[in-house]
């Protein structure tokens, strides 16, 4: 039994990737697992997880500096075997863990340097300034590291050339949280997003869709405005009228609302760091048995519209960036809800055969026999 010490300076105490999979597997096969997060909501145990909090951070700079720092002494103090880092802010972190006898892994949940060269509101010799500073920081750092564990194979390709001792874990989902779903007929004529709502993400293209709809479509959002000057914009316009905006909801509303859907969409923007990303929501919708309208990246594609055929798709592939394109796939699954319904089942069909939590958590668990 190994004593594993995941960290966060950044993301919720039960995040799904770092608290919902990763370390629940590792708890569920025995090893004594604990997660440093830094919220201010205090200790707690849960499905066999010792949460420890290292208090509330104010701010960015705050938690990059003051947090990481109150995080590093938390993880000493529990002397653990491993510890797993969830935010390149704990790099440091690791490294000074290491001198302690632990074995240090990093988890890159994105691309961060791509992250940063597709900042629209960052000039462009910032952006790339600021990829190359830290792509050298991360590469002097992660060699020195025991291991690498990415959440896309096109991430483990970068991070193999600088630390051999790298997996991809894909943050699939687990198809038994989305078995709940309505019989087609009685679905409400809805479709639904999941996530962030932000500009890089589609949003506005998602609204102005809205305004062209011929089929009476409601949209539902589920998610926060990381801008609120978007938020305005978007409430001002004519499509609005077609939104329900339902805010950040729990898990299980969100596996209730993909149930009572026709369609789910991912319309991310073509930067840099969504071309080659695998999006959760993408593999959620695919779960809930719902059609997928997506972005047209080369990737997705391979995955939503299968062998070209037709016959395995599980959604349609659409220009992110044209709202009458976006319309006219959310007007087309909800005329034809026979094909909607069938590509739904063969997203299902997907996931429990192959994108799913359980082909990924025993790459983990042999990760960590291996260390």
């Amino acid at each position: 039994m190994l004593n594993i010490a995941h960290l966060t300076s950044a993301h919720p105490r039960h995040d799904a990737r770092i608290f919902g999979k990763q370390c629940r597997t590792l708890a569920d096969y025995g090893h004594r697992v604990s997660l440093v997060v830094a919220d201010g909501r205090g200790d707690e145990e849960r499905h066999g997880v010792q949460i420890v909090d290292a208090g509330v951070a104010r701010g960015r700079l705050h938690r990059m500096l003051s947090s990481t720092a109150r995080v590093y002494r938390c993880a000493v103090a529990l002397a653990p075997d491993v510890v797993q880092l969830h935010d390149p802010e704990l790099l440091p972190a690791g490294l000074l863990l290491q001198r302690h006898g632990c074995k240090v892994i990093f988890d890159a949940h994105e691309d961060v340097p791509r992250q940063l060269l597709g900042k629209p509101y960052l000039p462009p010799w910032t952006r790339r300034t600021l990829a190359a500073a830290y792509a050298r920081f991360e590469r002097q750092a992660c060699r020195r590291l025991d291991g690498v564990i990415t959440a896309t194979p096109f991430i483990r390709e970068r991070f193999e050339r600088i630390n051999r001792t790298t997996v991809d874990i894909n943050n699939y989902p687990m198809p038994e949280e989305f078995g709940a779903d309505l019989a087609w007929a009685d679905k409400p004529l809805q479709v639904c997003y999941v996530g962030g709502l932000s500009a890089i993400r589609g949003i506005e293209e998602l609204v102005r869709a809205c305004e062209l709809l011929q089929t009476p479509v409601r949209l539902q959002l589920a998610g926060a405005f990381s801008e609120p000057a978007l938020a305005t914009a978007m409430r001002a316009r004519s499509g609005w009228r077609h939104v329900d905006a339902l805010g950040q909801l729990a898990r299980a509303d969100v596996a209730k609302l993909l149930g009572a859907s026709r369609a789910g969409l991912v319309t991310l923007h073509p930067t840099l760091n969504h071309l080659d990303a695998l999006p959760v929501k993408m593999f959620e919708y695919m779960a809930a048995g719902i059609p997928v309208i997506a972005s047209d990246f080369p990737r997705w594609r391979a995955i939503v519209e299968g062998d070209g055929d037709g016959s395995s798709a599980c959604g349609v592939c659409v220009d992110p960036c044209d709202p009458p394109a976006i319309a006219a796939a959310i007007d087309y699954l909800a005329g034809h809800p026979d094909i909607a319904r069938r590509m739904g089942e063969n997203g299902r069909r997907a996931v429990r055969t192959r994108y799913n939590w359980r082909s990924q958590s025993t790459r983990l668990i042999d990760f960590y026999e291996h260390l």
